[in-house]
């Protein structure tokens, strides 16, 4: 069920808002709703994202266990030759 929220707009966002919406055959609402459906779902997964890179970072800091850069640059040089090759053993 949906819940009504109210936002305030400035004067030049309000006006930029209703003509787009008059161009692309919609309605104000509807285009407020469809941005902030977009940016949650671009914003849930920046945040998944960034839990990842801690997740990682606890995991080496815990363990030691790392590739060198080398190591995973020839890795990535032979993917880009098309030759699909397990990535390297992680080490201390």
């Amino acid at each position: 069920m949906p819940t009504p929220v109210a936002v305030k707009l400035d004067e030049d966002v309000h006006s930029r808002m209703k003509v787009l919406a008059e161009a692309r055959d919609r309605s104000p609402h509807w285009m407020m709703r469809e941005a902030i459906a977009q940016y949650v779902e671009r914003e849930e997964k920046r945040e998944a994202f960034r839990q990842d890179g801690i997740r990682a970072w606890d995991a080496y800091q815990e363990t030691g266990l790392h590739v060198t850069h080398a190591e995973a640059d020839a890795w990535l040089a032979q993917l880009a030759a098309g030759d699909d090759q397990e990535p390297p053993e992680c080490h201390n």
